[in-house]
């Protein structure tokens, strides 16, 4: 399993990836590229979703 520290560090990894991508949709949106749009904000929300629950895991493993 992997520490605390290494599963925070992943969580902050996500948390970058999400915000580019999220970037990379409001960007194709306004240029009106929607199929990019679509995709970017998918990809954004599922990198969202490993952060929070990798911020999750390491918090429940440092709370043991």
């Amino acid at each position: 399993m992997a520490r605390p520290a290494q599963r925070r560090a992943q969580g902050v990894l996500f948390s970058f990836i999400t915000v580019f991508f999220a970037g990379i949709a409001a960007s194709a949106y306004v240029a009106e590229a929607w199929v990019i749009a679509v995709a970017a904000a998918a990809l954004a929300l599922w990198m969202a979703g490993l952060a929070i629950r990798t911020f999750r895991a390491a918090r429940e493993e440092s709370a043991r």
